[in-house]
């Protein structure tokens, strides 16, 4: 296991989440990957933070560990069982409910609802098939240096093979090529847990 993953230290109720998640066949970010959402969001002192895909809280308490302490956590899934434990874990490990807005529906029809300019930090944990939706829509929702990250950028391992060809690698290449190539952003592959794109909007 890599350093990064191992260097990384998750509380019981973290554990617990992880848990409830591997129970329910969910994947969810790695210590590692955790560890860095809550730097991000301590670097930028985030107060507003948008998540898609809240599983059983697991990225959830990562990022709310690493913002203000009046910050609040806009997180979107259309699990609501899964929504319901997440709720559970968040107050399990102290956080007032007015420091979690759980919104369920997609992410697609939730995001248009969101105000421009009015987040700090957007972390994307969806299906493929929303990458590109998710991170246009970042772009209108970000203040300027606001932060975007998005899990999955090594695409299960395939992101450098040529031979790759399934619609999901596809998919990750184009949002990492659409990124990079922008002048909106300011990029970096982080290679730990699934790999996390992130990126700063200039």
């Amino acid at each position: 296991m890599p350093f990064a993953e191992t260097f990384a230290t998750e509380d019981p109720v973290l554990q617990t989440a992880r848990a409830l998640a591997h129970e329910l066949g969910l994947p969810c970010v790695s210590p590692g990957a955790g560890s860095v959402l809550s730097l991000l969001a301590a670097a930028g002192r985030a107060k507003a933070v948008v998540e898609i895909g809240t599983g059983t809280g697991v990225s959830g308490i990562w990022l709310l560990r690493g913002m203000r302490p009046d910050g609040v956590l806009t997180t979107i899934d259309v699990e609501h069982e899964h929504q319901r434990i997440a709720r559970r874990i968040f107050q399990e490990a102290g956080y007032a409910s007015s420091r979690t807005r759980i919104i369920s529906g997609r992410a697609l029809n939730v995001l248009p609802r969101l105000s421009d300019g009015a987040y700090d930090l957007i972390f994307v944990d969806a299906d493929t098939t929303e990458f590109a939706a998710c991170t246009e829509a970042a772009l209108r929702l970000l203040r300027p240096g606001g932060v975007l990250i998005v899990n999955g950028a090594h695409a299960n391992g395939r992101i450098t093979d040529p031979s790759a060809r399934d619609v999901d690698t596809l998919t990750v290449r184009a949002t990492v090529k659409a990124i990079r190539e922008s002048d909106d952003w300011i990029p970096a592959v982080i290679s730990s847990g699934a790999g996390l794109l992130a990126a700063v909007k200039r």
